[in-house]
C-alpha cells in the first residue's frame, strides 16, 4: 500500500502516558480518555478544528459507549460537526487508521484528517451472548480481555505459546531474551534524561476526575525497574521456555493520535517545524502459532510497496510484546537490535492495544527529528499472527 501525497504535520501528533492496568486510569472510560486528551493536545496546538473533515478511530475493547464511539469522541473533542468510521484490528488498529486517514487524505484534497486511538484494558467487559439451544435459554459468556489473552481460538493457544514457538524456530535462549530486555530498558531511561525532556514534546497528560479532587497523570505509570539480576531470577512463563513475566510486556491504558493531510496542508500547519510523509503500509499475517514472525514480514512488504530497502531505513520502531519479536526481526531483516527502539517500546512501557502503535509511530518521527531525518520504520505484531508496518520519510 503505497502512498503519494499523505503527510503528518510536525507538531501534531501526541501521545497521553500509558498505565498500567488495574491503576490509576482503571476506571476510566477509554472514549472519555480520548476526546479529553486530544482536545487538550488540540488546544495546547492551537489547532483550527475547522480544518478537519473526518476524524477516524481506533479501538480494540468496547466501552460503555462504544456504538457511538468516532462521533462521540469528536464531539467531545470540540468537533460537534465532524464523523468517521471507527477501526479494530488488534494491536495493529493503528497502523490500520493512519493507513485508512492517509489514503483518505489522497482521495480528499485539502481535508484534514484527525487520528485518535484509545484503549482501557484494565476491566474489560464480561460480554453475555444468548443462546437459545441452552437450557432455560442460559447464556453463554466471555471477558472480552482475559479469554482472548489466554487463548487464540483457531489455535487453541495463548500469545506467550507463539513466543516459545518462535524461539525456537530461532534458536533463541533465555539470555537472549534478558539481554534484549536490558537494552530496550536502558534506551527507555534515555527518554527519561533531563527531566523528560524527550517524552515532554509528545506526551499530553490524561486527567483522571476524582470525588474532590482531579488526578493528573503525566508520565508513564508501572514501568518495572529491570536488572541482570532481577531478570535471571523469574520463572518462565511456560516449562522449559525462554519468555519470563519479565520479557513479555503488561497491559495497560492509554491514548495517542496524530493529523494527517496532503503536502500543502500538512506545510501549513507544521508552522516550520518540519512534516513526515508516509510512504507506504504493510499487512501480513505469518504462519499458524507463530505471531512474533509477523512483523518483519509487514516490514518487508511496506518496504517493498515503497521500493525501499532495509539498508535505507535510519530508525525501528517497533510494538514488541515479546523480546522474542525484536530477536526475530533483526534475524530475519538483518537489523541491528541497538538501531531499533531509541526511547523504549512497548515491552518496557506498556501495551494498551488500539494506541500502543500510534505512540511507536509518534516516537520514531521524534527519533528521527533527533537525528536530523531520514526514513523510519514502524512495525508490531497483532491478535491471529498478524503484523502491520509503515514507513515513513522525515523530512
Amino acid at each position: 500500500m503505497k502512498f503519494d501525497n499523505a503527510y503528518i504535520p510536525g507538531p501534531l501528533m501526541w501521545s497521553s502516558p500509558f498505565i498500567r492496568w488495574q491503576r490509576a486510569a482503571a476506571d476510566l472510560n477509554s472514549l472519555d480518555m480520548a476526546a479529553q486528551v486530544t482536545r487538550d493536545a488540540l488546544d495546547a496546538r492551537e489547532f483550527d478544528r475547522e480544518r478537519v473533515g473526518q476524524l477516524i478511530y481506533g479501538t480494540t475493547v468496547p466501552q460503555r459507549g462504544s456504538f457511538y464511539a468516532g462521533p462521540l469522541v469528536a464531539a467531545r473533542s470540540g468537533l460537534p460537526n465532524v464523523g468517521g468510521p471507527t477501526i479494530s484490528q488488534a494491536c495493529a488498529t493503528s497502523v490500520a487508521c493512519v493507513a485508512q486517514a492517509a489514503a483518505q487524505a489522497q482521495l480528499n484534497a485539502g481535508e484534514v484528517q484527525l487520528v485518535v486511538t484509545s484503549d482501557r484494558v484494565s476491566n474489560g467487559p464480561l460480554m453475555i451472548y444468548p443462546s437459545s439451544s441452552a437450557m432455560g435459554g442460559g447464556p453463554n459468556t466471555e471477558n472480552w480481555v482475559l479469554d482472548n489473552f489466554v487463548c487464540d481460538p483457531w489455535t487453541g493457544e495463548s500469545m506467550v505459546h507463539t513466543a516459545e514457538a518462535t524461539a525456537r524456530d530461532g534458536g533463541f535462549t533465555r539470555e537472549q531474551c534478558d539481554e534484549l530486555t536490558l537494552l530496550r530498558f536502558n534506551q527507555y531511561q534515555h527518554a527519561l534524561a533531563d527531566d523528560r525532556r524527550i517524552q515532554r514534546r509528545y506526551m499530553q497528560p490524561i486527567l483522571v476526575p476524582g470525588r474532590k479532587t482531579e488526578v493528573r497523570l503525566e508520565e508513564d505509570d508501572g514501568v518495572s525497574p529491570y536488572s541482570v539480576d532481577g531478570l535471571r531470577g523469574l520463572r518462565p512463563s511456560l516449562p522449559g521456555g525462554v519468555t519470563t513475566p519479565g520479557t513479555q510486556t503488561h497491559p495497560a491504558d492509554g491514548t495517542a493520535g496524530l493529523v494527517v493531510s496532503g503536502l500543502d496542508e500538512a506545510r501549513a500547519l507544521a508552522a516550520g517545524e518540519g512534516v513526515s510523509r508516509l510512504l507506504s503500509a504493510g499487512f501480513c499475517r505469518a504462519e499458524k502459532g507463530r505471531m512474533p514472525k509477523a512483523p518483519a514480514l509487514a516490514a518487508q512488504r511496506a518496504l517493498a510497496s515503497a521500493g525501499v530497502s532495509i539498508d535505507e531505513v535510519k530508525v525501528v520502531v517497533t510494538h514488541n510484546p515479546f523480546a522474542v519479536n525484536d530477536l526475530w526481526f533483526a534475524k530475519a531483516l538483518g537489523f541491528p537490535l541497538e538501531k531499533m527502539n531509541p526511547y523504549g517500546c512497548s515491552l518496557i512501557y506498556g501495551h494498551p492495544q488500539g494506541p500502543t502503535g500510534m505512540r511507536g509511530i509518534v516516537e520514531l518521527v521524534h527519533a528521527l527529528r533527533e537525528q536530523g531525518g531520514g526514513v523510519g520504520l514502524f512495525t508490531g505484531c497483532a491478535a491471529g499472527d498478524m503484523g502491520a508496518a509503515l514507513l515513513l520519510r522525515v523530512e
